[in-house]
């Protein structure tokens, strides 16, 4: 009988903020991890980036500023430089706990490429703020170079676009790997967003909602579960309110209203919502859960989270 395959996306309590702060998470995220490879499932692991990426973007612009002989960098480098990071410090993390647990299993990395449309809706309405605070002559300076600009507290800062995931170009090799058994960290926020042109795969300046990506991922290498690890039990209705209720599970259909009815949260919870409900519509027999990250064996069992199938 073939292992179950489960793409598992890390949400931002499984890496923290910092640098310190990721050494230490990262520790807990490969324990909830190493719970499900000894589940005996075939594991791919996706994670969110977005506190990284902004950092590294604000780094290397202010070391452009410093210095004019280098040019600043662009947002799929600056998404590419996050895998690299993160992924060395999970991969290593992940590795270890294995190891002192008695089980050998290489643990990679894969500097993953997501495919995105040119003209899609969100190039002409960027939704994602990044980078630091600018004064209005900055603003300005980015804005003369085709970079959109949002008014917020303390001055200015630049907003980029997020396109919804069309493929991810590693595909196969991040089925390989998985299939020869290795735990494998792909797609790592969202994945590096390209445009194709030709032969030629092109930096887009965006960045891709990282469980859309996750949903993807499941979809193309068939997975059988999508497990959303945050840092909430559940979906709650109401969230918030007096009347706040948990949901232990909800079929497709009663997400769709639930999301027509404005109940989760966009740029949060709502693209988890998303994901779980494209990846479970996409084929008989899936199943998708949101839970914390502290119930992954548990959800893995759908004993615990809010399960979509």
């Amino acid at each position: 009988m073939s292992k179950k395959k489960v793409v598992v996306a890390l949400g931002h309590k499984a890496l923290g903020t910092t640098f310190p702060e990721q050494k230490t998470a990262v520790k807990a995220a490969a324990k909830a991890v190493a719970d499900l490879v000894e589940a005996d499932c075939q594991i791919v692991i996706s994670h969110s980036n977005a506190p990284q990426v902004g950092m590294i973007h604000t780094a290397m612009n202010e070391f452009g500023k410093q210095h004019p002989d280098y040019t600043f960098a662009p947002m799929s480098v600056c998404s590419a430089m996050s895998q690299g990071y993160i992924g060395y410090d999970l991969q290593n993390a992940v590795r270890e706990e294995l190891l002192n647990r008695g089980c050998f299993r290489p643990v990679t990395t894969i500097l993953t490429q997501v495919i995105v449309n040119p003209y899609d809706a969100s190039f002409y309405k960027p939704v994602k703020i990044i980078g630091r605070v600018m004064t209005k002559e900055e603003a300005e300076a980015e804005e003369e170079k085709g970079n959109h600009i949002i008014k917020t507290d303390g001055g200015y800062r630049r907003i980029v676009s997020a396109p919804e995931p069309e493929d991810i170009v590693e595909i196969d090799a991040i089925r390989t790997l998985s299939d020869a058994g290795q735990v494998v960290i792909a797609c790592g926020g969202g994945g590096i967003p390209v445009l194709r042109q030709g032969n030629r795969l092109k930096g887009a300046s965006a960045v891709i909602e990282k469980d859309l990506a996750s949903g993807k991922l499941a979809e193309l290498l068939d997975a059988d579960m999508l497990l959303l690890l945050t840092g909430e039990k559940k979906l709650y209705l109401n969230y918030g309110k007096e009347d706040c209720q948990p949901l232990d599970s909800v079929s497709v259909e009663r997400a769709g209203a639930y999301i027509a009815d404005g109940q989760f949260t966009e740029g949060s919870i709502l693209p988890k919502v998303v994901a779980a409900v494209s990846f479970v519509s996409g084929k008989p027999g899936r199943v998708a859960v949101i839970a914390d990250l502290e119930d992954a064996k548990s959800a893995l069992e759908e004993k615990a989270g809010t399960i979509f199938k």
